[in-house]
């Protein structure tokens, strides 16, 4: 007893603060080539010869009479006889580079296999061409999406759409947020919800990057830290103090200014890289309620999922989706890893995303819970070892320097690394800013189902992890410029349709190769896909208003709350997936039911409630758990079955105890 009170007590403490959801889990630069290598330079040596094969090539065929740029690497200094050589040959030294030992030459081809005999060589390869691996402008095909053409649009940037960014606040003097002709900043808007501070700056550091990803511009190492939305303005709504630390009633102020005042600045989406545990239903938490609110208003609320998908011993945790996460209302972005790699072949979601479902409840009149069990998030963007915008000061990177991924001359071009789902997020606002460019007739829900439609399932990875998919910007502009601009969703009749024209091959080219769209969405409890969803299903762009807890009595299980809403062509799911890579529903079932007041988890992971471990209960290999069950702490349960009374859920059941 003493052990479940100390829960209470904690979980009752978590709630009045707000927890960031993106504490850094690296920020460590690529490995040194001697690192990667496994040695000092010495040891490097090709045994085939000191230079590489493809200059070798060049040597043979180039032109004698031109240059070849080079990297010499080096023990210690350059020679007399090597200065020699190269000045006889006309070798231009570029820069000696003492401290990693190389020098930058451009010298004739004919002058390569001379370099051979200098005992301080030690490998000499071409000064290739260098870009960002995994940069997010390439990785989420935002890169794609600049390049596609719109009807009434000439170039894809954001420009004329506002996103609030409600966090620990913004160095709006970076470089990164310069509008186009560098004259002033594009924070437009500066106010500070804090009640202990008096201050709009980000003396913490983690708004400033954030703030980046979504809309940072080019104007820092030649655009390569460019964020989604790079000519897109900027909020800055500030609910988080020097700490990192804030209130539900900070947070609450703020998502008030925004429905007051969005008009006035054009917002059309807001990032929340923040949360506390979620522990009231969305249908009671004051900040869900807020969201469902700008809902409404036509804003998109983006969310971040949380980083807890993993516990302290390394196991995976399911229902860990922090609020206003939870809502189902709001865009709820989970972390995928790319790996440093363009391709997504080898993407993986990262093993602190948290998972779904929520498991934010409501107490009965009776006691017991009924849990929310919303399929959670939406979908998963890049999230792992992100470069952006550097505040100044910054607390995170005062407490850990390995954060910092470029030192400027000039402070205010200076970039950090980070992870978390809270990087993750901006990258899905700054898409929805582009949206909007492309298309301000969309609603709130036809921009989450857009989102999803055109996601790119990871394989591997089941509903709960990734929702419908990886982030995918060139799917999703280029999907909703087709979306019709005269049309009303909510008073349009079943079956008219919702494109200006065919949709397009469900796929997109993304620096490799084409990638299958998940052509589906999720709703509370299952999905819905089919040929003619993202054509003729008018509340599939509002999923949560027909999807609900109410059972239909002829929906044979589906939970659907007015079967007028489906229309041929469109089918439920009824089963939660793991992707096999390609469309929603074409992968394995998990052995995972949802319903309002249980789950079943027979597949070893752990089920968390709230902020913590709920009573140190592990669920494994066939364990069904539901509302009405009261079990001591430390209890591990096997093969076990719990509750005798069932409701039909599609082709699962689900167990409540009586």
């Amino acid at each position: 007893m003493k052990s479940t009170e100390r829960f209470k007590r904690t979980l009752n403490g978590a709630a009045t603060a707000l927890l960031l959801l993106s504490l850094c889990l690296g920020g460590a630069a690529v490995p040194s080539a001697a690192a990667a290598e496994g040695g000092s330079r010495g040891a490097r040596r090709a045994e085939g010869g000191k230079v590489s094969e493809r200059l070798q090539g060049l040597a043979r065929g180039g032109d004698s009479s031109g240059r070849v740029e080079v990297i010499i690497q080096l023990e210690g200094k350059m020679s007399a006889g090597l200065k020699d050589l190269l000045k006889r040959h006309g070798a231009n030294v570029r820069k000696e580079l003492r401290q990693v030992g190389a020098a930058v030459v451009a010298l004739p081809p004919a002058a390569l296999a001379e370099l051979e005999q200098f005992e301080e060589v030690t490998y000499v390869t071409p000064d290739d061409d260098t870009r960002v691996l995994g940069h997010v402008s390439r990785v989420t095909g935002a890169d794609t999406a600049a390049a596609q053409t719109y009807t009434s649009i000439s170039k894809l940037d954001g420009t004329g759409v506002a996103i609030a960014v409600i966090d620990s606040g913004i160095y709006d003097a970076h470089a990164a947020f310069l509008n186009a002709s560098g004259t002033a900043s594009r924070v437009v808007y500066n106010q500070n919800f804090v009640a202990t501070e008096s201050r709009t700056d980000d003396p913490y550091g983690h708004g400033t990057h954030v703030a980046g990803l979504a809309a940072g511009g080019d104007r820092v190492q030649a655009g390569a830290y460019r964020g989604v939305a790079p000519d897109a303005n900027l909020l800055d709504l500030r609910v988080l103090d020097a700490q990192g630390r804030g209130k539900t009633s900070w947070l609450l102020a703020a998502l008030d200014w925004v429905a007051a005042n969005h008009r006035a600045y054009n917002v059309r989406v807001v990032n929340l890289s923040l949360g506390a545990p979620a522990i009231e239903s969305y249908k009671t938490d004051p900040v869900c309620r807020a969201v469902e609110r700008l809902y409404d208003l036509d804003i998109v609320v983006v969310a971040a999922a949380g980083n807890h998908g993993k516990n302290a011993a390394g196991q995976k945790v399911y229902g860990q989706i922090h609020a206003p996460g939870n809502s189902p209302h709001a865009v709820t972005v989970g972390a995928s890893n790319t790996f440093g790699t363009d391709t997504r072949t080898d993407d993986a979601v990262t093993t602190f995303s948290s998972r779904g479902p929520t498991r934010s409840y409501t107490v009965e009149v009776s006691g017991a819970r009924r849990y929310d069990n919303l399929l959670k998030p939406e979908l998963v963007a890049p999230g792992n070892k992100l470069v952006s915008a550097q505040s100044s000061p910054n607390a995170l990177l005062s407490q850990n320097p390995a954060l910092a991924a470029y030192d400027a001359p000039d402070q205010r071009q200076d970039m950090m690394y980070m992870s978390g789902t809270s990087m993750a997020a901006p990258l899905v606002a700054g898409t929805v800013a582009l949206m909007f460019e492309v298309n301000p007739k969309l609603t709130a829900g036809m921009v989450r189902t857009l989102l999803q439609y055109t996601a790119t399932p990871i394989k591997g990875f089941n509903l709960l992890e990734q929702g419908a998919g990886q982030l995918n910007v060139a799917g999703a502009t280029k999907l909703a410029d087709l979306v019709r601009r005269d049309l009303a969703p909510a008073t349009a009749p079943v079956g008219t349709p919702m494109l200006t024209a065919a949709a397009p091959s469900p796929q997109t080219y993304l620096g490799d190769r084409n990638y299958a769209w998940a052509q589906g969405i999720t709703f509370e409890y299952t999905f819905g896909t089919g040929v003619e969803l993202i054509n003729r299903l008018q509340e599939g762009y509002r999923p949560t208003f027909y999807i609900t807890n109410d059972v239909h009595p002829n929906s044979d299980g589906v939970l659907v709350k007015n079967l007028s809403m489906l229309t041929a062509g469109v089918v439920i799911g009824r089963n939660v997936y793991t992707s096999g890579g390609g469309a929603l529903g074409t992968g394995t079932v998990l052995p995972l039911a949802l319903r309002g007041s249980g789950v079943i988890l027979s597949d070893g992971v752990i089920l968390s409630d709230g902020a913590l471990l709920s009573d140190g209960v592990i669920l494994s290999d066939g364990v069904i758990l539901s509302d009405g069950v009261i079990l001591a702490d430390g209890v591990i349960l096997s093969d076990t079955l719990l509750g005798t009374s069932t409701l039909a859920y599609g082709e699962q059941t689900a167990y409540m105890a009586p």
